[in-house]
This record gives C-alpha cells, sequence and structure tokens, in this order.
C-alpha cells in the first residue's frame, strides 16, 4: 500500500477531488489504444480520493469503461455490429468531422472504427468546433438506424451525443490563490514536486523534480 507523507497529505486536503495517485496512471499504461490522458481523464472523474475504498471502487469502473469502449485492433466489426444489434453504442474515440457540400450537411471520421462518414448534428459541431481543426478525444453515443442504412449512399451511423475529454472550466487559479491555501513555504515544495503542463485544456501536474511524488493534479470537464 502506498504511503502519503506530509506533502501529499496537505496537497490532497487544499485540493481535494482534484487529486489522483501517480501510481494509478501506471496501472494502466499501455493496456488501451488511447493516449495517457484518456486515462487520466478517467482517473481524475472517478479517483480522485486518496480513501483507499473510494479508489478502488473508482478503478473497477475505468477499468470496465475502458474495457468495453476502446477499440483494439481487429474489433471494429464487433463494436460495429452491436450497434446495429442494439441500436446504439458507446466508444471512446477521437472526432473529426468536415462540411459533405453535396449534402450541405456535416459527417464525422472515428478513426479506431474506420468510419469516414458518419452523421453528425450541425449542434454538436458547433458546439464542439475543435472538430473541424483536428479533432479531439471523447465519449460518445454512437447509433445506428437500419432504415437510413438501406437508402442509397445512406449513412447509418450517427452520433447522438459526445463528451469532450478536456479541462474542467472552473479556474485553477482561483484554486490555488484562495485564503485558506497552506503556508507559502509548504506550496513552494508542491509546486516543485510538480511541472504544469497543458494539452489542449488539460492540466496535469506531474512529478519531475521528485519522481517519489505519488499525486497527480487532474481538472477535468463535467460540461
Amino acid at each position: 500500500m502506498m504511503v502519503l507523507d506530509d506533502i501529499d497529505k496537505i496537497a490532497a486536503e487544499q485540493l481535494d477531488g482534484y487529486l489522483v495517485r501517480k501510481d494509478l496512471v501506471r496501472t494502466f499504461s499501455r493496456q488501451f489504444p488511447v493516449p495517457t490522458y484518456v486515462v487520466e481523464f478517467l482517473l481524475g472523474r472517478y479517483c480522485a480520493s486518496i480513501d483507499p475504498e473510494e479508489i478502488e471502487e473508482g478503478l473497477e469502473i475505468v477499468q470496465r469503461q475502458l474495457t468495453s469502449r476502446t477499440v483494439r485492433a481487429g474489433e471494429e466489426e464487433l463494436f460495429k455490429a452491436k450497434a446495429r444489434e442494439d441500436g446504439e453504442v458507446k466508444i471512446i474515440d477521437i472526432i473529426t468531422a468536415r462540411l459533405d457540400a453535396k449534402t450541405d450537411s456535416y459527417v464525422a471520421t472515428l478513426p479506431s472504427l474506420q468510419l469516414t462518414d458518419v452523421r453528425i448534428s450541425s449542434v454538436l459541431v458547433n458546439d464542439h468546433e475543435r472538430m473541424l481543426t483536428g479533432g479531439f478525444y471523447a465519449e460518445m453515443n454512437l447509433g445506428y438506424d437500419a432504415a437510413i442504412a438501406k437508402e442509397n449512399s445512406g449513412r447509418p451511423f450517427g452520433v447522438i451525443s459526445l463528451r469532450e475529454i478536456q479541462l474542467s472550466r472552473r479556474d485553477v487559479l482561483d484554486i490555488l490563490t484562495q485564503d485558506n491555501m497552506t503556508g507559502i513555504w509548504q506550496w513552494h515544495k508542491i509546486i516543485i514536486r510538480a511541472k504544469i503542463n497543458t494539452f489542449h485544456k488539460t492540466i496535469l501536474a506531474d512529478a519531475v523534480f521528485n519522481p517519489g511524488c505519488k499525486l497527480l493534479l487532474a481538472l477535468y470537464a463535467e460540461n
């Protein structure tokens, strides 16, 4: 069992609900066909705690979601079949979109399923414009319409809903500058242990000066 030192405990107290143990990220390393920050996103949602029971419950959820929603090589047709049989399937994938001028509609690309003509509403595209400029990873409900499949040049697959994997809209500076934050020197020690990196709108504190640091700061969007 990992033992937290005084700095870890101070960070956990001041940033309750925002911290993930670093070793939890390594638990899922290279197990699933998604970038590390996708795993960090899910851990930030379900394992942002130092309570062992809460972490264990969260790990089970993360394992279940990654197993059932990420598409490994050779599983493309399996997920498509699930969408057909059940009407929809939940996946985690990178999504991009483009305008099809011939039909005056948007279509999405989901590389893990090798789909390049997925129906998507203009509302979703307008709400998530980054899919037009390189795309992003998201949790999605992908639907299948058998009636459309029978149409000439029909596009049976369609994105029903999606949730971006990104930083919370809460301002991290508001948290770090609260009057009840820890003493300046203790806070300096926490900062020294961390390197703040950004990926799109994700903020992660990753230990570089102290490899023994056990906590990973993860702020993510609930949108």
